[in-house]
């Protein structure tokens, strides 16, 4: 490539090269316009030394063998995909695998009878639990200056969500993983920015198809088809 010459962004979504064809993949594969495999080795090099961080290695490493323990029968030939483990379960897996002990769980109002049933759980599972709700504080929308026509159910006064103090909780519990069960759009995103230990999600929120968001996506190209068409 011409030196000073702006790369393609990548655009892994949008490749029409055959899964098991691709560079990703497979070392002799194909990689299409704005393959990242190829393109961004000056990026690339900074992740590698990441993963031999002590911490970081572990953790990478531990994912990756929870990964494959999601599938049975992985000796047959030829191999069919058969897995065999829940989002939950492989959560509790994960955990005990990096010997975890102490679970943070930070979910939304809208799903407390949901956290309940985590909760309960994960104690089962033999963790200690720290759960906090997303209207933990009792900050008022006022704070954010949001007008009343904004709220839920306008006129009464409103507590916020307040994601940075669900994860500054956790942070002062020290827990060790935390667990984000149907946090609203951005809020969920300032929880991962402040939250100090590792975080993984058992759902998100989707209101109207009961919290499977793929729901739109499988099908938009019917009853979701106006998710395809241009604004």
């Amino acid at each position: 490539m011409t030196q000073g010459k702006k790369k393609p962004s990548a655009a892994c979504a949008s490749c029409e090269i055959p899964t098991h064809s691709r560079v990703c993949i497979f070392e002799n594969g194909k990689g299409s316009k704005g393959c990242p495999t190829l393109l961004h080795d000056d990026i690339l090099e900074e992740p590698r030394r990441e993963y031999e961080r002590p911490e970081i290695f572990e953790f990478a490493r531990n994912a990756s063998i929870q990964e494959g323990d999601g599938y049975a029968d992985k000796s047959n030939n030829p191999f069919i995909l058969e897995p065999t483990k829940t989002r939950i379960a492989e959560i509790c897996e994960f955990a005990r695998k990096m010997g975890y002990r102490k679970l943070g769980l930070a979910f939304c109002i809208g799903l407390a009878g949901e956290a309940a049933i985590v909760e309960r759980i994960f104690i089962n599972e033999g963790f200690e639990v720290v759960s906090v709700v997303c209207k933990a504080g009792r900050a008022l929308k006022e704070e954010l200056k949001i007008n009343p026509e904004d709220y839920v159910m306008p006129p009464l006064k409103e507590p916020m969500c307040n994601p940075i103090y669900q994860a500054r909780l956790l942070n002062a519990e020290k827990t060790q993983l935390n667990v984000v069960l149907g946090l609203c759009v951005g809020h969920d995103s300032l929880f991962f920015k402040y939250a100090d230990a590792f975080t993984t999600v058992l759902a998100v929120k989707d209101r109207v198809t009961g919290h499977n968001p793929l729901a739109a996506i499988y099908l938009s190209a019917s009853y979701y088809g106006k998710l395809l068409h241009k604004r």
